[in-house]
């Protein structure tokens, strides 16, 4: 049994070897994506808290500081990212891949205190409306729009967890300055103060309910949840449909980072056989496992009737 896994085991490394490049290729593009997103939320930041000032208006204000806040999950992000792109260790045996789902844990809960400050100075301004300089407000909202846009578009094309959460910082940012730019032609037309503190509000609570959602995701990641169960039972029934395989038990799928999946299970096979038998075995379920492009697996044979070791 000992020389059959060990063969797996080579055979995986083989394999991992043809997928490595495309990993490597995976860590750039997110570090990149990342790397754009800190740079022109941490810019913008800047001219909004000028721009905010000038023109009175609590929505850009908020959105500002808002900003400076995702800047500081967005630059911990661009840095796990780094880290997880890193080489295992001997005491990092599966790699650094969980840096990055730590990193989208923070920024989630960073974008939710956000959306909460954000909250408590719009909702009192319902009551003291004050007209803003709706001209400014404009203008800053064009730009708005386009410097957060380009960022989004980056991170909503990533594959990872990080990725997915540090787009809904960028795309609240979006939908915010699109309620600014709406709400300023509208006060513009109307002069209806309260619109200001009003859409602000609107479209923080529209994101909190998406953050929420990523935020279970990646809880679940953490608690090493299964990432798909209707994958798992996928892979489970493909397996027993091999006519070797008498019963599959401890199938673990769990994930590194909402991309990178693992696999262990126990086989049992159905009577027992010689080595070279064996071997062939795990050349088809290397067949079998080969389209889910699973980051590690571990596959162990049990002969039938034997006592499986993990039986509680």
């Amino acid at each position: 049994m000992t020389a059959p896994q060990q063969h797996k085991h080579s055979h995986s490394g083989h394999s991992h070897g043809h997928s490595q490049h495309g990993h490597h290729h995976s860590h750039h593009s997110e570090s990149s994506n990342i790397a754009l997103a800190f740079w022109l939320n941490f810019g913008f930041a800047l001219i909004e808290i000028v721009g905010g000032i000038l023109t009175n208006s609590v929505a850009i204000i908020a959105d500002a500081i808002h900003d400076l806040g995702d800047s500081l999950a967005i630059g911990f992000a661009w840095i796990a990212s780094k880290v997880a792109a890193k080489q295992p260790t001997q005491r990092y045996s599966y790699g650094y891949r969980r840096w990055s789902l730590l990193s989208a844990l923070i920024s989630g809960l960073i974008l939710l205190s956000g959306s909460a400050w954000v909250l408590s100075e719009a909702i009192p301004r319902l009551w003291q409306p004050q007209l803003p300089h709706v001209g400014g407000m404009f203008a800053l909202a064009i730009l708005g729009v386009a410097v957060n846009g380009v960022a989004v578009l980056r991170l909503r094309g990533g594959k990872t967890q990080n990725e997915k959460v540090l787009s809904w910082h960028l795309l609240e940012d979006v939908l915010g300055w699109v309620a600014v730019l709406l709400g300023s032609v509208l006060m513009y037309f109307t002069g209806w103060a309260w619109l200001d503190p009003a859409l602000c509000i609107g479209f923080t609570l529209f994101i909190l309910l998406n953050v929420l959602k990523s935020l279970r995701q990646t809880l679940a990641l953490f608690l090493q949840v299964t990432p798909d169960p209707a994958l798992q039972q996928q892979i489970s029934v493909q397996l027993a449909e091999l006519d070797f395989v008498k019963s599959i038990h401890h199938l673990h799928l769990w994930s590194l980072d909402g991309e990178q999946h693992v696999l262990t299970m126990h086989v049992e096979i159905a009577t027992p056989t010689e080595l070279e038998r064996q071997l062939a075995y795990k050349q088809q379920i290397a067949e079998v496992l080969a389209p889910y492009q699973l980051s590690h697996t571990t596959v162990e044979f049990e002969i039938s009737g034997e006592t499986c070791r993990d039986a509680k």
